[in-house]
């Protein structure tokens, strides 16, 4: 059984430029797997040689996209990213939202900080 975790950021950074590298192959492949390519809503993560596949179940635009895992079998895992911007501050926090299991879930965090971190480079944003 996985644990459901949420990690969330905030970043200075544009919001129509962030969505693209959220909710795109080539963007998703440029800081979120070595890889990624896709046929009608099913896509392929390439990491390390490896793949995983994940289906696209929905993209919102300007606020989250959604993806099942499709390894795991008649359970409902998932990963979301939820990205939305303080018109005030100019500030987009990306919420991450993905399942682990308990004795992994500290790794799982920490992969997903540098993997955000990858996208903060890319992005040429700050985190606040």
């Amino acid at each position: 059984m996985k644990t459901q975790f949420e990690i969330e950021f905030l970043l200075k950074t544009s919001p129509k430029v962030l969505e693209d590298k959220l909710t795109t192959p080539s963007g998703l492949g440029e800081w979120f797997a070595d890889k990624v390519t896709v046929n009608g809503n099913i896509y392929d993560f390439y990491w390390n040689g490896s793949s995983e596949k994940a289906e696209l179940r929905f993209v919102k635009p300007g606020s989250k996209i959604q993806f099942k895992w499709l390894n795991d079998e008649g359970v409902d895992y998932f990963f979301e990213m939820h990205y939305s911007i303080d018109t005030l501050t100019n500030i987009v926090a990306l919420k991450i939202t993905d399942f682990a299991e308990e004795d992994d879930l500290e790794e799982s965090k920490l992969v997903w900080e540098k993997s955000v971190q990858d996208l903060i480079r890319l992005l040429g944003a700050e985190l606040t």
